[in-house]
């Protein structure tokens, strides 16, 4: 009988020994919030395709090897719905009761600024990987992002429509309610004077109010040459398709938002410009491989959200490896040192704060497709 208890015991420890890494309690837990349902779920759905393609990749070769130990990462997706309030539920859900070592997300600069100041206080790391608005980071410890942000975003818009295609009075549609338009708008029209040229119309309107034959009407009277809208890509192909209507054949601008844009509406906007993150049509490397492993599990081309999203994962693997663990103070720690990333948008380096020093991408949109133009340096 001894003999028996005693064998057990041994192949009890062997299995253990032998087992997955979540059975012996080594876990990185990462909270996900995403838009999957709301205005623009379009973003969701890249945001939550992307973190599965980063994490099964990780789980699939067993898990994230930390200071020697393998470590399954356990995803924790959270709808935020495109709502404030249900971003700041869910962000308190992950932090509260799931025991999160780090947040990816939101994405919106809308929903990220409100859970930044939540995340600030749990000292819970949070990395955003599409919010460009500056508050989004500032005066905060814990909180990082993946993307370039809008005072490099809005100058490079303004310098471009000035020097590059010699346009001299520009026009500005935007959501007042959104701090991200609100800002980008604010950034560009100010980059613009300051090169020289002049803001002849600085129309606004808010999400509950879909109709801009208004603001169109005056942007009209005012004759621009270059029309800039800093919007979401559920709103940008409306806009276009009143201004043209209405006669408006002011040089179209626009923003990283504007690579969500389904293809049936690009043709509202061909010809435009648009600053992003992400050029499809030059991935090498890793790039490259990262776009061929997403067509391959998801039948479909991976976006700026998408890229964004698998660099942000690959920061948090990187802090964890480097921190030798998955404490939330040890991971906020090592983000700080990260000064060379190679992500799938570029080369990544933070250098004193939660922004990190980026590229941009200029695209223009010919025949419906998005063409890279240029890279933008900082």
């Amino acid at each position: 009988m001894k003999l028996m208890t005693a064998l057990i015991i041994i192949a009890a420890l062997f299995l253990a020994a032998c087992s997955d890494p979540s059975e012996q309690g080594r876990e990185l837990r990462v909270g996900l919030i995403a838009p999957v349902t709301g205005q623009i779920p379009e973003v969701g759905r890249s945001t939550v395709e992307a973190a599965k393609l980063a994490v099964e990749e990780i789980n699939g070769r067993g898990g994230l090897i930390i200071d020697d130990e393998q470590y399954k990462v356990v995803l924790l997706i959270e709808d935020n719905r495109d709502n404030q309030e249900q971003t700041i539920s869910a962000a308190l859900e992950l932090i509260n009761q799931q025991n999160v070592s780090a947040i990816i997300g939101p994405q919106a600069s809308r929903n990220a600024i409100p859970a930044a100041r939540y995340v600030e206080y749990a000292q819970i790391p949070m990395i955003t990987p599409w919010s460009t608005n500056p508050d989004t980071t500032r005066h905060k410890n814990w909180v990082y992002r993946a993307a370039f942000v809008d005072t490099f975003q809005g100058k490079l818009m303004a310098k471009f429509a000035y020097e590059q295609l010699g346009l001299r009075k520009a026009a500005v549609l935007y959501d007042i309610s959104s701090e991200y338009n609100r800002n980008l708008a604010e950034v560009f029209s100010v980059a613009f004077k300051d090169f020289g040229g002049g803001i002849v119309a600085y129309e606004l309107y808010t999400r509950d109010a879909p109709d801009f034959t208004e603001q169109l009407r005056r942007i009209q009277a005012a004759q621009p040459d270059v029309l800039f809208l800093p919007n979401y890509y559920n709103e940008v192909p409306v806009q276009a398709r009143q201004a043209r209507k209405m006669g408006i054949t002011a040089q179209l601008l626009g923003s990283d938002t504007w690579t969500q844009i389904l293809e049936d509406d690009r043709s509202a906007v061909d010809g435009a410009f648009f600053s992003t993150h992400y050029a499809l049509d030059r991935a090498d490397g890793g790039a490259l491989n990262f776009r061929a492993r997403y067509r391959q599990t998801y039948n479909r081309e991976p976006n700026d959200v998408a890229a964004l999203t698998y660099d942000a994962f690959g920061l948090l693997f990187e802090a964890a490896q480097r921190h030798g663990g998955v404490e939330p103070q040890g991971i906020r720690d090592a983000l700080n040192t990260i000064d060379n990333f190679e992500g799938i948008t570029g080369v990544i380096k933070f250098q004193g704060s939660g922004d990190p020093v980026k590229s941009a991408v200029l695209i223009e949109v010919k025949n419906g497709e998005f063409v890279f133009s240029k890279w933008v340096e900082p």
